[in-house]
């Protein structure tokens, strides 16, 4: 008798049913009982194929780290010691690269001569600070050196006989002189920024120097320097060369190009007068043109440097030039005993050093002008700050003549009218006050007579003396520039006291000026 599938299944589920007991055994067929034995072993099987593949994957990765990971953290790990240390040294060198140019930075190339030496040495000493400072004199010949003498060391130039000279108005020493920047590279100091070029005549203020060579970056190509006064001058040789005896700058990285190839240029340019003219032509060929700093003096000018120097323009004094042919500085002194009493200024507020201000005596009608540490004028009437701040020509140019067209830059005729002549005051004592945080500066009367003038006006010669304050400003030509402005404190009979500084206010010169009826 067939049973259906149904039939089957009904009596298994009644056989459940009628179990009392909980504990009974439920009762399995026979093709049940041999399907169990079989899944359990291919349950094994199957968790003992994993583990074997899970095994041999973890001994060959472990194989690969043996031979490859460590070795590669380890040569990373020394990489980055290695980056560190490189990262350190960088650190360092940028650091010294950002901290400010200081003298010490310096090396300075003086070009002498040994005719002249025992005079012009005297120069030299004016401004050379022995042991804070780096430098060479560079000779034709040698001479008598005592080391005491508080002097930079001294060479002789190396010959220039190969080198052709064709220039008839000329002197070949200006190949030797134009070679002494790359003479004085070759001599391997260390920790060079800049090399400033001067003659034996020249008188640096190197605080200003300093100021200067702050505004530019060492590292790249930089060729520092100022023109001639003299506009034929600038003409006949070029308006875009530094001339050598107001000095110049040259940045360590140029200097090392201008030494590789300064020999085989010099070659090229034999019919060339001195040595700043070859010394443009080897700029030239480097492609690096004239940056003009016009604190560098020439001074192209025979006869009184007084306009000038109460006329300066607003910027950092850096040096003057051919002292040996203008008059002394100061009256009824040598040359070096005027040019000493400008260091005393120099060394209290070199900033400030020669830097012109104006104001006006609203009472007696009166126009002064400060240039503080060197002089003062008091003219009569009201001249605008325009023509005041221009050099009155008291000097002649290079070729001695009296030509206003001659110049590279404006002046204005000395007065002719007995009215208008400007009384002198010229700088005679200073001193540092702790107590105020100023420096006292006193100027006196220069006792020259005066024509009588008919003019309704005080005359400026009741007054005998002028004491000015001034409070040090290092930090002056950080800021834009910007000439300084003159208060009258007091103004008596004889004497009259001034303050000179920072103007308090954006109008200040034009208010005194204005309220004169301007």
């Amino acid at each position: 008798m067939k049973v259906s599938q149904k039939d089957t299944e009904k009596l298994i589920w009644d056989h459940m049913r009628n179990s009392s007991s909980p504990g009974t055994p439920i009762a399995v067929t026979q093709s049940q009982t041999r399907a169990l034995p079989k899944l359990l072993v291919w349950l094994i099987l199957f968790v003992t194929a994993t583990y074997v593949v899970y095994t041999l994957k973890l001994v060959i990765n472990s194989r690969a780290c043996d031979d490859e990971i460590f070795p590669t953290i380890s040569h990373r790990s020394l990489s980055i010691h290695t980056s560190e240390i490189g990262n350190f040294s960088l650190v360092s060198k940028n650091q010294e690269s950002l901290r400010k140019t200081e003298v010490k930075d310096i090396v300075f190339g003086i070009a002498a001569s040994a005719k002249l030496w025992e005079k012009r040495k005297n120069y030299i000493k004016l401004w050379w600070k022995p042991g804070k400072m780096r430098g060479i004199v560079w000779l034709d010949n040698k001479v008598k050196f005592k080391d005491e003498e508080g002097l930079p060391p001294v060479r002789i130039s190396g010959n220039t006989s190969r080198f052709a000279y064709k220039n008839r108005q000329g002197h070949r020493s200006a190949i030797r002189i134009s070679r002494i920047v790359s003479e004085t590279l070759r001599l391997g100091m260390e920790n060079v920024r800049w090399f400033v070029m001067g003659d034996d005549d020249t008188v640096f203020v190197t605080e200003n120097l300093v100021r200067i060579l702050n505004k530019y970056d060492h590292n790249q190509y930089y060729y520092i320097g100022s023109l001639s006064e003299s506009h034929l001058q600038n003409i006949f040789f070029s308006y875009g060369m530094a001339y050598g005896g107001g000095g110049f700058a040259i940045s360590y990285p140029l200097a090392k190009a201008l030494e590789k190839m300064q020999d085989k240029c010099i070659q090229r340019y034999p019919g060339l007068y001195g040595s700043d003219d070859r010394m443009q032509a080897c700029m030239a060929e480097l492609g690096v043109p004239l940056t003009k700093e016009i604190g560098f003096h020439q001074y192209d000018v025979y006869g009184n440097l007084f306009g000038l120097l109460a006329a300066h323009p607003v910027t950092p004094l850096v040096s003057l030039h051919h002292l040996d042919v203008v008059e002394p500085i100061f009256p009824n002194v040598t040359r070096v005993e005027a040019l000493k009493r400008l260091t005393i200024p120099m060394k209290l507020d070199s900033a400030g050093l020669i830097q012109q201000s104006i104001c006006y005596e609203k009472k007696k009608t009166w126009t002064i002008s400060v240039s503080w540490g060197f002089a003062i004028q008091i003219l009569r009437g009201v001249l605008s700050p325009r023509e005041i701040e221009m050099p009155s020509r008291t000097f002649l140019n290079w070729y001695r003549r009296a030509d206003y067209t001659a110049y590279a830059f404006n002046t204005r005729p000395v007065a002719r009218s007995p009215c208008q002549r400007p009384f002198v005051f010229y700088m005679s004592r200073v001193r540092f006050d702790s107590i105020t945080n100023q420096t006292v500066t006193v100027y006196d009367r220069h006792r020259v007579s005066h024509p009588a003038c008919k003019w309704n006006i005080t005359s400026p010669a009741e007054i005998d003396r002028i004491v000015v304050y001034k409070k040090p400003d290092p930090h002056l030509w950080e800021r834009s520039s910007r000439r300084n402005c003159c208060r009258i404190l007091e103004s008596k009979k004889r004497s009259m006291v001034l303050d000179v500084g920072v103007c308090r206010e954006a109008f200040e010169i034009f208010r005194q000026w204005s309220s004169l009826g301007h």
